[in-house]
């Protein structure tokens, strides 16, 4: 809260004089003017040293310090989330082909095209990826609400946000159900249909 100087009451005057803050604005670099400042404000009796100087720009950014940590940290976490989701769709989605194998050597056998199976093979895999990312989205806009007093320059339900997202996790499925799928059309009928 500011107090002009001159309107603080008698009473809280003691520890108005040992707690003052002095604000200047410059149109030259701030803490070039130090040492004039210090030399004004200590006048004659040289008896009002000024301590702690900083800019508004240290001031504002240590105001700020702990959401930004905060954020810092919700940012590493929702990119290791973000590449173990990626792991995992891969994971299952490999774990899949290799559990069909002999149902996509016997397809490929009957004279499904390698399209096929690829479209297959990303269709059960995008299905659960978008099972997974309408969940996320309902659970976002749910959740938005406790995230508002972390947020700066963005709207708790900015609906950019949740779109560039929903495409980039989309992408990232995409790719982890993608190199399954493209494996599984290299598989030969011949030795899918030996191995069991």
């Amino acid at each position: 809260v500011y107090f002009p100087f001159l309107q603080i009451p008698e009473k809280f005057m003691t520890e108005a004089q040992t707690g003052a803050t002095l604000v200047l604005r410059t149109k030259a670099e701030p803490l070039s003017l130090i040492s004039s400042i210090r030399a004004a404000v200590a006048g004659p009796a040289r008896d009002q040293p000024i301590y702690a100087v900083k800019t508004m720009e240290e001031v504002l950014s240590r105001s700020i310090a702990e959401r930004r940590f905060v954020m810092l940290l919700l940012i590493i976490f929702g990119t290791l989330a973000l590449l173990l989701a990626a792991a995992g769709i891969y994971a299952v989605m490999s774990y899949a082909v290799t559990r069909r194998v002999r149902e996509i050597g016997i397809r490929s056998a009957l004279g499904a095209s390698r399209q096929e199976i690829l479209g297959l093979v990303l269709r059960a895999g995008m299905r659960l990826a978008g099972t997974g990312l309408l969940t996320g989205l309902i659970a976002a806009c749910l959740l938005t609400r406790f995230m508002r007093s972390l947020l700066y320059g963005v709207l708790p339900a900015d609906s950019l946000t949740f779109v560039g997202v929903t495409v980039l996790l989309g992408a990232i499925a995409l790719l982890a159900c993608y190199l399954p799928a493209r494996r599984a059309t290299a598989i030969d009928p011949l030795l899918a249909l030996r191995c069991e």
